[in-house]
C-alpha cells in the first residue's frame, strides 16, 4: 500500500516522491459575451483544444440567447474542435457558490466589456479581447461562414499566445499586462487557415 504523496514506479519496485509543487495547476478560463452563442463559445472550445491540459475553458453571457449559433457549432465540428458540451448560459452560473473558481475572465465583445460584471470568486485576472460579432454578419451563406472563420482565427491566435505564457514564472501584474497586450492585438486573418 502506498501512502499519500507517493506512487509506485512503472516497474513496480520503486516508490517515488511526488511533491505538490510538481503537480501542474489547471487554470479555469471564462470567456464572456452578451449572447454566449458565438465568440465566447468558439473561445471556450479553442482554449480546451490549445490549452495543453493546463486550461479548462468556460463561456457565458450577460444575456444568453439560450442556444449556440448553428454556424459556430458547424465550424467547430468541421475543424474537429470540442463542441459536444457547448451551451448558451448566463454568467450568473459562475458567480454562485460551488461554481468553479475562475483564474482568468476575458470579455470577447464590446457590450459585455462595458457591462457591470458579477464579483468573481477568486479575484481572477481580467482582460478585454474584443472580436467582431460573426452572428451579426449579413450577406451570403459564404460571407456569414467567413465571418465565423475570421472570429475563430482571431481568437485562436490570441489563445495560442495566452497558452504559451509562462504563467508559473510571472507575477500577477506581469500576467495582467501580457493578457491585456494580447487583447490589444489587431490580427489580420485574411488568407490564414484555421488549424
Amino acid at each position: 500500500m502506498l501512502r499519500a504523496g507517493y506512487r509506485r514506479g512503472a516497474h513496480g519496485n520503486r516508490v517515488l516522491r511526488q511533491g505538490l509543487n510538481d503537480v501542474a495547476k489547471l487554470y479555469n478560463v471564462l470567456f464572456l459575451c452578451t449572447g454566449n452563442s458565438a465568440r465566447s463559445i468558439l473561445a471556450e472550445s479553442l482554449i480546451d483544444h490549445w490549452g495543453g491540459g493546463r486550461f479548462k475553458g468556460y463561456s457565458a453571457g450577460s444575456f444568453p440567447k439560450g442556444r449556440v449559433h448553428p454556424l459556430a457549432l458547424d465550424l467547430l465540428r468541421k475543424l474537429g474542435l470540442p463542441s459536444e458540451r457547448m451551451r448558451s448560459k448566463s454568467w450568473d452560473e459562475f458567480a454562485r457558490p460551488g461554481a468553479p473558481v475562475i483564474d482568468f475572465v476575458f470579455t470577447v465583445c464590446d457590450e459585455a466589456a462595458g457591462e457591470p460584471c458579477p464579483i468573481w470568486p477568486g479575484n481572477p485576472v481580467t482582460a478585454h479581447w474584443g472580436v467582431p460579432d460573426p452572428a451579426a454578419a449579413t450577406g451570403t451563406e459564404t460571407e456569414r461562414r467567413n465571418a465565423f472563420r475570421a472570429a475563430l482565427l482571431t481568437l485562436e491566435s490570441r489563445i495560442k499566445l495566452f497558452a504559451g505564457l509562462p504563467l508559473d514564472t510571472l507575477d500577477r501584474i506581469a500576467v495582467a499586462r501580457k493578457v491585456d497586450a494580447i487583447g490589444r492585438r489587431r490580427d489580420d486573418v485574411t488568407g490564414q487557415a484555421a488549424s
